[in-house]
C-alpha cells in the first residue's frame, strides 16, 4: 500500500467514528506502528485536515471534511457509475437528472486517471419497466423530506378507488413499480401505496406529528415480527 492510500484509509477509518480514538486503535487497525501512525496524522494535519486531538487521548475527525481531489478505487468508481446510470434510467425525471449532475460533478473533481476509468467502466443499466406512474415522484420525495401529508385517491387491483390522507416516510423503487411506504390515516396503521395507483396527488402544509426515521424503524421493526409483514397492501 502506498503512502497516499494509507493516509486516505486513515481519513476513512476516522470518518466511521464520532468519537476520540486511541491512536494505538487506529494504529492496529490499519496494521502500522504507532509511530508511523503518529507521523500520517501529523501529515495530515500539516495538509488542512481538522484532526482534532493527541497522544494519549485520541483522535477525532471534525465533521465535513473532504479531502480534494476525491480518490476512488476501481469497485467503488463502479458502483458510482452503475448506480448513477440506474437512477437516471427512472422514471422519476428530477432525481434521474440530479444523478447525472452528481456523478458530472464527481468527474470535474477526479485525477485524470480516474475520471478515464469512469467514462470506461463497462457496467450497464438495461432498459426500465414501461410501467410508469402517471404522478410526479418528486412530490413524494419532498413531503417525506418535509414530514408532510399527502392526500390521493388510490386504486385496488380491481379499479376501485378510495380517498387516502398519509404520512410518507420513505419510497422504495423496484425494477417495474415505486411504492411509498406511509402511515394511512384511514387505516391507522402503515401502509404500501403502489405509485401507478395512485392519482389526484395533492401536497399539504400539513406536518404529520411524528417524525419519518421514528415512523422508519417501527416499520422495520414489524417487518420482522411473527404475524406482520411491516405493512400491508394498500387494498386493505
Amino acid at each position: 500500500m502506498s503512502r497516499s492510500e494509507r493516509l486516505l484509509d486513515l481519513i476513512q477509518i476516522l470518518r466511521r467514528h464520532r468519537r476520540p480514538v486511541s491512536g494505538r486503535m487506529l494504529a492496529d487497525e490499519m496494521g502500522v506502528s504507532i509511530r508511523t501512525l503518529y507521523r500520517d496524522i501529523a501529515t495530515l494535519q500539516g495538509q488542512g485536515a481538522p484532526i482534532e486531538g493527541e497522544a494519549g487521548l485520541g483522535y477525532v475527525l471534525k465533521p465535513g471534511f473532504m479531502l480534494p481531489p476525491l480518490m476512488f478505487t476501481d469497485e467503488e468508481i463502479e458502483a458510482i457509475v452503475l448506480g448513477s446510470r440506474w437512477v437516471a434510467k427512472q422514471p422519476d425525471k428530477r432525481l434521474a437528472a440530479a444523478a447525472a449532475d452528481a456523478l458530472a460533478k464527481i468527474a470535474a473533481v477526479l485525477p485524470d486517471d480516474l475520471r478515464e476509468d469512469l467514462d470506461a467502466t463497462t457496467l450497464l443499466v438495461g432498459p426500465r419497466s414501461e410501467n410508469a406512474e402517471a404522478i410526479d415522484l418528486g412530490i413524494v420525495r419532498q413531503a417525506i423530506r418535509d414530514e408532510r401529508k399527502l392526500g390521493f385517491l388510490y386504486h385496488d387491483a380491481g379499479g376501485a378507488a378510495s380517498k387516502r390522507l398519509v404520512w410518507p416516510f420513505a419510497l422504495a423503487f423496484f425494477d417495474k413499480v415505486r411504492v411509498m411506504v406511509a402511515w394511512c390515516e384511514t387505516r391507522r396503521d402503515f401502509r404500501h401505496f403502489r405509485a401507478d395507483r395512485i392519482s389526484d396527488l395533492t401536497a399539504t402544509d400539513i406536518r404529520y406529528p411524528r417524525r419519518r426515521q421514528a415512523m422508519l424503524k417501527e416499520w422495520r421493526a414489524g417487518l420482522g415480527a411473527p404475524g406482520r409483514n411491516g405493512a400491508k397492501d394498500a387494498s386493505g
